[in-house]
């Protein structure tokens, strides 16, 4: 069968949703962009006038205020009779540095001051300035009239204008014209400021008087828009169109209340288009700035959405393999987290039942082994019974044959006492074949822990571990049985001199009475310890660190089991390459009575 393609939930929702805002932002942008290419030509003129209007009203203010600065300088002149004349004009000089000569002429004849320094620096003298006004007068102003103002530059190292005023006399008497000689510097900062428009200023003879391009100041326009402009009695924001040097302008003029200085600016038709298509690109870059933003968030989006759903996806997986400690964060209070909080329920109820059937299984293979371990028990004791039964006669027979105090009188007796030990394990192994109780009763711990090192100190001596007893005097007897004790105190010292693996060890054994009236035996080594990972499984039933066929994982099980029906416990310290302590607590005969 083919595979089909997946394409998973997530991105099915980002393209819809990304589909959506495209839509949108194409029709923003597409609406926006007629609407500003049907605007832009009004907008343009809009901005074209404002921007003359400005520039015409700076320029009014800076003739205005050269204006008042020429009426003070012909006061000052006019004032014949007043002291230190001479210094306050060329303090008026120093300190409205502008200007470069001032003239007054009047019924008192006329009169001339100049700014030595400044035609000193510029490479121009008096006379040639007084030559210049000779050549090219400035049509006199009205008294009251306003001023007059004119491009009067004699060297290219001094750019000035003229400006004249007229101020009314006395009946009779002629009027008082003033005419100032000012640099241009600052109606040229004043053309100079706009990086987007061309600005200029031209004077009523029709002459420019500062341009953006410094190379056209003294010429006259040589477009058709000055001809438009010169015979408008009062102009002020008009716009116009026009060509000039074959490119199409948009331009702004208004004329000065002083001084008759026409203002202008213009701008290519192209920047319109410029701007447009740079409105244009801003548009096009916040779209996809939105649209960029619209991908992030729908990713987020539908991530948040169906993320639960693939940890739903992976989680029922791990389940079908038997894994149910999985379990789904429910972040959300929707239908999607009550799935996950289900989902979760679910596999906790499936790991407690997967959990029962373990430990029923257990139960169940445990029954079986003892059942297998109790038969297979109670056919061996029956076989050995016998056997022991001759060997128990044999020995009593020969001990009435040895005389007192012989060499084989001690080994006689003790093989006559492990005999019956021998013949006691066998009963007890079918009682408990038979689930029978063990018969307990007065038990000296002493002897006890002296039976048990006699057994165990040859085969612990031939491994090179020697046996230390530390049994304290006057034990008190408890309750319990002998055999069964032994029995875990041998089970203990010979795991621990297995544990040692043939090095030379010290195995201690030691019993003490407790404050309370109890008991307690410690098994102690210096082997190698137990590591922490296992301390919690050596008394489970057949758990065994030995190799295969070394050994069967009972005689820890059996020692647990022991210790628990006398009443006590039995509990382990070690520590990996220092020892380990076996530690049996055994409660007093009154206690194990009441038990």
């Amino acid at each position: 069968m083919q595979n089909r393609l997946k394409f998973p939930l997530r991105f099915k929702m980002l393209l819809s949703q990304l589909l959506v805002v495209s839509v949108v932002l194409s029709l923003i942008t597409f609406t926006m962009a007629n609407l500003f290419q049907a605007d832009k030509t009004a907008y343009i003129h809009d901005l074209t006038s404002t921007m003359v209007l400005h520039t015409a009203e700076e320029a009014n203010t800076l003739v205005a205020g050269y204006t008042e600065k020429l009426r003070l300088f012909s006061r000052l002149m006019g004032d014949q009779e007043m002291a230190g004349r001479e210094q306050a004009l060329q303090g008026l000089f120093e300190e409205f540095g502008e200007f470069v000569m001032v003239s007054r002429s009047g019924a008192d004849g006329e009169q001339n001051v100049y700014d030595q320094g400044a035609l000193a620096g510029a490479g121009v003298t008096a006379e040639q300035l007084l030559s210049y006004r000779e050549s090219h007068p400035l049509p006199l102003p009205s008294p009251g009239g306003g001023a007059r103002l004119q491009l009067s530059t004699v060297g290219p190292g001094l750019p000035t204008l003229t400006l004249a005023i007229a101020e009314p006399a006395a009946r009779g008497e002629e009027p008082v014209v003033t005419s100032g000689v000012i640099r241009l510097d600052r109606l040229q900062r004043l053309a100079s400021r706009s990086r987007v428009f061309d600005t200029f200023l031209v004077d009523a003879s029709g002459n420019y008087l500062a341009h953006a391009d410094r190379r056209r100041i003294g010429q006259a326009p040589q477009t058709g828009w000055w001809g438009k402009v010169r015979g408008t009695p009062r102009l002020s924001g008009l716009t116009l169109e026009y060509q000039e040097r074959d490119r199409a302008m948009v331009g702004g003029f208004s004329r000065t209340e002083l001084g008759e200085v026409t203002v202008g600016v213009q701008i290519p038709k192209s920047t319109a288009f410029l701007t447009s298509r740079a409105l244009l690109f801003d548009l096009l870059v916040l779209s996809l700035v939105l649209l960029g933003g619209a991908a992030l968030l729908s990713q987020f989006w539908s991530h948040r959405l169906t993320r639960p759903i693939e940890k739903l996806s992976e989680a029922t997986r791990m389940v079908g393999q038997g894994r149910f400690e999985i379990e789904v964060p429910a972040v959300s209070g929707d239908e999607i987290g009550a799935l996950a909080g289900s989902f979760n329920r679910m596999a906790v109820e499936l790991k407690h039942r997967e959990q029962a059937l373990k430990d029923l299984y257990g139960q169940l293979v445990q029954s079986e082994k003892m059942a297998a371990f109790g038969a297979l028990g109670a056919g061996i004791a029956h076989e050995v019974k016998n056997p022991l039964a001759g060997i128990l006669g044999i020995t009593q027979l020969s001990l009435r044959g040895v005389e007192s105090g012989h060499p084989l009188e001690k080994n006689l007796h003790i093989i006559e006492k492990e005999t019956k030990r021998c013949k006691t394990i066998i009963e007890n192994l079918l009682k408990f074949a038979r689930q029978e109780q063990v018969e307990f009763g007065e038990v000296d711990m002493a002897q006890v822990v002296a039976d048990a090192l006699a057994i165990v100190d040859h085969q612990l001596g031939i491994n090179s571990v020697k046996v230390e007893q530390v049994v304290e005097p006057g034990l008190p007897a408890c309750r319990g049985n002998a055999n069964q004790l032994q029995q875990v105190l041998m089970n203990l010292m010979i795991n621990a001199q297995q544990a040692m693996g043939g090095t030379a060890g010290v195995v201690r054994l030691s019993a003490r009475r407790l404050e309370e009236g109890g008991l307690e035996l410690r098994v102690s080594d210096n082997g190698p310890g137990i590591p922490k990972e296992i301390q919690a499984k050596i008394f489970d039933p057949f758990f065994t660190t030995k190799p295969a066929g070394q050994g069967t994982g009972l005689g820890l099980s059996v020692s647990y089991g022991i210790v628990k029906d006398h009443g006590g416990e039995i509990r382990l310290e070690s520590e990996e390459g220092v020892g380990t302590t076996f530690i049996i607590t055994l409660p007093a005969p009154a206690a194990a009575n009441a038990a």
